[in-house]
């Protein structure tokens, strides 16, 4: 099948044919070792097109695949890493990429070379980009498969076309008796880094070790485990598979990956959000003292609309408290636009409404993460609107209903907010009226979205929406 398709569609020699079927040959070992699906593409006698020619997906997950693309095209907007990586060369990392059965996921791609460092082909490894691993059952599947990684790894050569030149992990393979006949470049950096002087193959298990582990502790656990060491300033990943041949032991693989950086993005991420847990909470209580001082002073306001307006700037103020209390709690710079949109109607009705009155607020639609920024925005105008509803709308009436709806858009989303109140001319409203004035500026000015009311003697329905980005 694979030579068909080379024949067919790519300007492939022989020679380089027979490479791409001797990788083909242990792709589903590949497919376990990393755990994803894993694919060879040729460029086709179009360089802007790609051809899949041969296929494996893991024995120890799931696939993301219901069947076969073997023969299908890979196109440039779609699948830009493996296309750059045919055209020029190199290797690709972590790009997004849209699957024949249109599935978004994250390539690895590594090219294919012959013996005039030409690339006549790419080994694809693919990951779904929207699913976290359960790393539990990772290390599970591995250990039954265990046994065939180790044989495959075991059968690679040192050459410079081996896989294991090409994955991120350092790899060295011992004998039974602990001696090292085997690393590649990934390891040989790591331990120069280290400050090894002379190659590593030929030394003892012993003055390689780096977690402590003994050959007696790694043969009795028989199975792949892993673990994490420090060593100075750097932190690795170490996992340990064993091989046997007729029961007896015949070699095992240490597998080293250098996840310093990794740790060190965890670290300034923990930092991160008690930083902003701590900046969030004190904005808070910066902004509701604000609101306390001018409900003291509201008090001793005899004149009725300058009380009226005195409490408005105070809602106004307790809807951003609301916003930051929110992102406080959560310690990072988003938060859930349903959620905050809930909180800003429980508090308006708490503040706004009289005993007397029976006016319930729905939340509908959609939940999506929005910035600090936006949620700010979005609470300012809910507020007001709603504060607005209260206020008219029900004059004269016992009950009341409010609908608060959430579309999420691809460029837009809306918010729609629906009252069955009594309705009111829109040609007679005040365009000087400062609620309606913050509300319309906000929307143009923050949010770059557009601002509609409609109204009859139904209700009033008012949305709005903003842009996404």
């Amino acid at each position: 099948m694979l030579r068909d398709l080379c024949q067919l569609h790519t300007n492939l020699r022989d020679e380089d044919i027979l490479i791409l079927e001797n990788i083909a040959n242990i792709l589903t070992y590949i497919a376990d070792l990393v755990r994803a699906d894993v694919f060879i593409d040729c460029l086709t006698r179009d360089p802007d097109v790609a051809i899949v020619v041969a296929e494996a997906k893991p024995s120890n997950s799931p696939s993301m695949y219901k069947y076969s693309v073997v023969g299908q095209l890979a196109l440039q907007k779609n699948e830009p890493a493996a296309l750059r990586t045919l055209q020029i060369g190199v290797s690709t990392r972590d790009l997004k990429a849209i699957t024949q059965e249109n599935i978004t996921v994250k390539q690895n791609v590594v090219p294919i070379k012959n013996k005039n460092n030409e690339t006549i082909g790419a080994l694809i490894m693919e990951q779904d980009a929207t699913k976290a691993v359960n790393q539990n059952k990772q290390m599970q599947m591995l250990a039954e498969t265990a046994e065939q990684l180790t044989e495959t790894l075991f059968s690679l050569t040192d050459n410079e076309h081996a896989l294991t030149y090409h994955l991120n992990d350092a790899i060295v393979m011992f004998n039974e008796e602990g001696r090292a006949i085997y690393s590649n470049p990934v390891a040989e950096e790591l331990y120069n880094k280290l400050g090894y002087k002379d190659r590593i193959v030929g030394m003892h298990f012993e003055n390689l070790v780096l977690d402590g582990s003994s050959i007696d502790k790694i043969v009795a656990e028989n199975f792949f485990n892993i673990g994490e060491v420090n060593v100075g300033k750097l932190t690795f990943q170490v996992k340990y598979l064993v091989k046997r041949k007729k029961k007896k032991l015949d070699g095992f693989i240490m597998l080293i990956r250098d996840i310093t950086e990794v740790k060190e993005k965890e670290k300034e991420l923990i930092l991160k959000s008690v930083a902003i847990k701590e900046i969030h909470h004190r904005v808070k209580n910066n902004l509701q003292t604000i609101a306390s001082l001018l409900r003291l002073q509201s008090r001793r306001i005899q004149e009725e609309n300058a009380k009226k307006s005195f409490n408005e700037s105070i809602n106004r103020i307790l809807s951003i408290s609301v916003t930051h209390e929110i992102l406080a709690q959560n310690g990072v710079d988003e938060v859930d636009i349903k959620t905050i949109i809930t909180k800003i109607a429980e508090s308006t009705i708490n503040y706004c409404l009289s005993p007397n009155e029976n006016i319930k607020v729905f939340i509908y639609g959609d939940s999506f993460k929005i910035d600090s920024d936006k949620a700010t925005s979005i609470a300012l105008v809910v507020n007001e609107i709603l504060q607005n509803c209260i206020e008219h709308a029900f004059e004269a009436k016992e009950n009341g209903k409010i609908e608060v709806t959430i579309k999420k858009g691809i460029m837009y989303s809306t918010i729609s907010i629906i009252d069955n109140g009594r309705g009111f001319d829109i040609n007679k409203i005040r365009n000087g009226s400062l609620g309606l004035s913050i509300v319309k500026s906000i929307v143009k000015d923050k949010l770059f979205g557009h601002f509609n009311i409609d109204s009859n003697e139904f209700g009033t329905k008012i949305l709005f929406d903003f842009k996404n980005e």
